[in-house]
This record gives structure tokens, sequence and C-alpha cells, in this order.
């Protein structure tokens, strides 16, 4: 079982009702934004802190490695595609 933070389940939650301030559209085609966090998790992210649909992308914040980080992951895949310090 995948634990949320608060802020993730909020992100989860606007999501929902589409009232992401700013926010890309999600496409019809991709993965929900709960596996998108579950990648990231896999991937070595902890505390998502946000996670949004952006330029054709998941775009979120998060910690790895004990450092903030931003990443992209791919839209339909979930796979991190970039990630940059914050």
């Amino acid at each position: 079982m995948t634990k949320l933070t608060i802020p993730a389940l909020a992100a989860l939650i606007l999501a929902g009702t589409g009232t992401a301030a700013l926010a890309d559209k999600v496409g019809a085609d991709w993965m929900p934004i709960g596996q998108v966090i579950q990648k990231a998790e896999a991937a070595g992210y902890t505390m998502i802190s946000e996670i949004e649909a952006d330029d054709g992308h998941w775009e979120g914040e998060g910690m790895k490695d004990g450092k903030a980080m931003k990443f992209r992951a791919d839209p339909r895949t979930g796979a991190i595609l970039s990630e940059k310090a914050k």
C-alpha cells in the first residue's frame, strides 16, 4: 500500500476536481496521477509535495537522496524523463 503525504493527497483531490490552478489538462490516455506518484516513489522520490499536468507531461516536486528536486514524468508511462535540483 502506498502512503500519500498530505500535499500529495491534496494534489490528487485538486486534480480530480479540475481546480488545479494553471495546470494543463490531463489527456484521456494519461496514466492516473496516483500511479505517477507510485512510479516517482519507485524512482526514489519521497515527500512528493506537488504534481500537475504541464506542457504535455506530469511535473512534480519531491525529495530524492535528501535533496529537494523537480521532475518531469511521461504522461502515459509515468517514467521519470528529467529531474533537477530545486
